[in-house]
């Protein structure tokens, strides 16, 4: 079921768990011009949040926006079939069952009406089959002042089960909007990474939206940059 953010941004939740611990999924619709939307990071759709779609407007864009989170595009892309399905670089080399339509560009541009895009280079994760790239892809709702991430930050609290607490006291993302353990041992081009977070940092953003954990409604810009001035061990200036 969707639930609206702001004008133009909504969210949809559903369960999941990650290495035992339940960390939810989320989903964010954005409204684009003409009441077109783009779905970023689809979970399972329902009747009640295909029909809530269907009212606001028309699907135009499907974006897995990582490697990791690309397990429910193909069903909507299925249920939107007029709807481009747009991919982070290397999922179609990883998944080349995907019927993936465009590529997105690692090069920032603007390709959609009321959303903005990094392409978040040097970041790394610890993986089940051990140290992955992500190539993950963050937005930017200038509309809402909103940075919309999947898996380069996280921030739990007390909604979520104490083990899931307990583990990310000590793995990191716990009301702290910043990576995970995982993401610190895997990631060894920490420049690479600074230069994508200034980058970040220069967009005008308030709230930030992750695809696992609480929203960050308010000081997501100073939270964002904290977590991870904390995850690189040096500081960044602090962005206007």
């Amino acid at each position: 079921m969707l639930r609206q953010i702001d004008s133009g941004l909504w969210v949809a939740e559903q369960p999941l768990r990650y290495f035992g611990l339940t960390v939810g999924t989320r989903m964010t619709v954005v409204e684009l011009a003409e009441r077109n939307l783009a779905v970023i990071s689809p979970i399972q759709a329902d009747p009640v949040t295909v029909s809530q779609l269907a009212e606001l407007g028309n699907v135009q864009d499907i974006i897995a926006p990582n490697l990791y989170h690309y397990l429910f595009a193909a069903d909507f892309k299925a249920l939107y079939p007029n709807a481009t399905f747009w991919a982070a670089p290397g999922l179609d080399a990883k998944r080349p069952e995907l019927l993936i339509d465009r590529i997105i560009e690692p090069q920032a541009c603007r390709i959609w009406n009321q959303l903005e895009y990094l392409f978040f280079d040097g970041f790394r994760t610890l993986g089940l089959q051990g140290i992955d790239a992500l190539n993950e892809c963050v937005f930017f709702h200038p509309g809402s002042r909103t940075l919309i991430l999947t898996d380069t930050a996280f921030h739990f609290d007390e909604s979520f089960p104490i083990i899931t607490q307990l583990a990310t006291r000590i793995m990191g993302g716990y009301k702290s909007l910043t990576p995970s353990l995982l993401e610190r041992l895997a990631t060894t081009d920490r420049q690479t990474v600074r230069r994508s977070v200034e980058q970040i940092l220069n967009w005008d953003f308030e709230r930030v939206i992750m695809a696992h954990g609480s929203i960050v409604e308010q000081n997501g810009k100073q939270q964002f940059r904290q977590g991870y001035e904390q995850f690189l061990g040096e500081s960044l200036d602090a962005a206007p």
